[in-house]
């Protein structure tokens, strides 16, 4: 038997990150088909369902009440449109839209890491680095893109941002490197500006990598004239968009900042390897003081700690700002450090890494398998999503309001009704407070049932979800669900 040369082997090495990034792409699609449900997914379905039955004035997705939102995006508004022209359930548009935003998010990553190196693994190893190289606690967040966090949020509008953020860096890129006409400049404009739109804290990341590009750059004058009228359409687009107001959101209360508490904690235990990411970037910024992902992760540590020494907690979520030049800069590390040697050690090291960040996400195949085909070890990474709340939909219909607390609220309005309190903050309801405490005073134990009656027609409510205890005499039980939980008809 012959044996395989040098350049065999080193070609078949070569293509071990296409092959690794091609499963990972398959496992999405796969995810995609089962769409698991877990945080937001409830608002954004809520969402498509507002849009398909009013495209022009929508209300508040999750409570019968007239007031905008800042959930209905260019993306919804273009989803909500698809959902009203066909038959297709909100969740199968919604698999749609996962299928167009993970396209645009891989393809964005291509382009934005083919202005940065030519090496054909390179764009493999961006993406295998995006979503392994993490840490060793598992972290879900949108707008975050591990491969766990991306599984449970690749619908989301996040994803979608993040895709478009990705090919307005490559485009901007490109136009900072070449004499660029009026037109294209106005098109980054809009682009940055639907960006804020669709995902307003991934705006954030994009204007961030937007700025340390033009700085590395350091263009001329005439450049910066046509930036300036980039920047100034784009926030004629934000000022013009009907659905709500954009820049009433930098007065968003401080439930913002209590939501966005957690993202600073764990650091290490969540990001830890992207630390190899940091030393990369060093070794970048030693060659070239002015490389754009070095100063994209300055610009973002500058807006996280900002963030965290001022308890401005929001501030939070520009942290992809630090993890994303981070990481595409240790995938790059392996296609530029000087010395072959080198670039082979560095490739164990990341290789290495990659597999930790791999093993603590290996829950993930759960979303496609189920637990039961799980291994043990995987099995007990794997994190059960939610059943939803479709055994109600036989009785409860688009529009009716029901009582339930906060978890079931995250979820009935994906199909259609609506509840007393909003399941997730909403900044743009006045009485959200006030909502909140008469559901608490509905479900709480010594509430009288004079009491609750008086809620229940304050809010027009005709349904309760709530156990088995929650009956009152003029309540007749429809139906049970998991856990227990009971479906109740208010009478009259």
């Amino acid at each position: 038997m012959r044996a395989a040369s040098p350049s065999s082997t080193a070609s078949a090495v070569r293509a071990l990150p296409q092959a690794a990034a091609a499963l990972v792409l398959v496992l999405m699609l796969l995810v995609i088909v089962r769409l698991p449900w877990a945080g937001d997914l409830g608002m954004h379905a809520a969402t498509v369902q507002r849009l398909r039955h009013s495209l022009l004035n929508p209300g508040n997705p999750l409570v019968d009440a007239d007031t905008p939102s800042p959930y209905y995006s260019p993306w919804m508004l273009l989803l909500g449109c698809l959902a009203r022209i066909t038959s297709l359930s909100v969740f199968d548009v919604l698999r749609i839209g996962a299928v167009v935003g993970f396209g645009l998010l891989v393809t964005g990553v291509w382009r934005y890491v083919r202005t940065l190196s030519t090496h054909r693994a390179a764009p493999a190893l961006a993406i295998l680095s995006l979503v392994f190289l993490w840490g060793p606690l598992l972290f879900n967040w949108s707008g975050f893109l591990g491969l766990n966090s991306l599984a449970l949020t690749v619908s989301y509008p996040s994803v979608f941002a993040l895709g478009l953020s990705f090919h307005f860096w490559a485009w901007l890129t490109r136009a900072l490197r070449a004499e660029t006409r009026w037109p294209v400049w106005l098109g980054l404009g809009l682009l940055w500006g639907l960006i804020l739109l669709c995902h307003q804290f991934t705006g954030v990341v994009a204007s961030l990598g937007a700025l340390a590009m033009v700085i590395a750059a350091r263009p001329g004058r005439s450049v910066l004239l046509r930036l300036g009228a980039a920047l100034a359409l784009g926030i004629v687009l934000l000022w013009l968009w009907p659905y709500y107001d954009f820049f009433s959101l930098f007065s968003a209360g401080a439930d913002l900042e209590a939501i966005h508490r957690p993202l600073y904690d764990h650091l290490a235990g969540r990001f830890g390897l992207v630390l190899l990411g940091v030393v990369a970037l060093g070794l970048r910024a030693r060659r070239d003081p002015w490389d754009p992902l070095v100063l994209f992760f300055v610009l973002g540590v500058l807006v996280f700690a900002a963030g965290g020494l001022t308890g401005h907690y929001s501030w939070g979520r520009a942290l992809p700002a630090v993890l994303i030049p981070a990481q595409l800069a240790a995938a790059l590390e392996v296609v530029s450090a000087g010395k072959r040697a080198m670039r082979l050690g560095w490739a164990c090291v990341l290789g290495v890494a990659l597999v930790v960040g791999a093993w603590a996400q290996a829950g993930t195949l759960g979303y496609v398998v189920g637990r039961d085909a799980l291994p043990g070890a995987v099995a007990a990474k794997y994190r059960t999503p939610w059943v939803g709340y479709q055994w109600i939909t036989p009785w409860v219909k688009y529009g009716d309001v029901v009582m339930a607390r906060t978890f079931p609220a995250r979820q009935i309005p994906a199909y259609g009704p609506y509840t007393v309190a909003p399941g997730y903050p909403d900044v743009f309801l006045p009485d959200a407070g006030r909502r909140d405490a008469a559901v608490a005073r509905y479900f709480a134990a010594g509430t009288s049932g004079d009491v609750r009656r008086d809620i229940v027609r304050e809010y027009g409510v005709r349904w309760v979800v709530g156990g088995k205890g929650a009956a009152e005499p003029w309540l007749r039980q429809v139906a049970t669900g998991p856990g227990g939980q009971v479906l109740y008809q208010v009478a009259g």
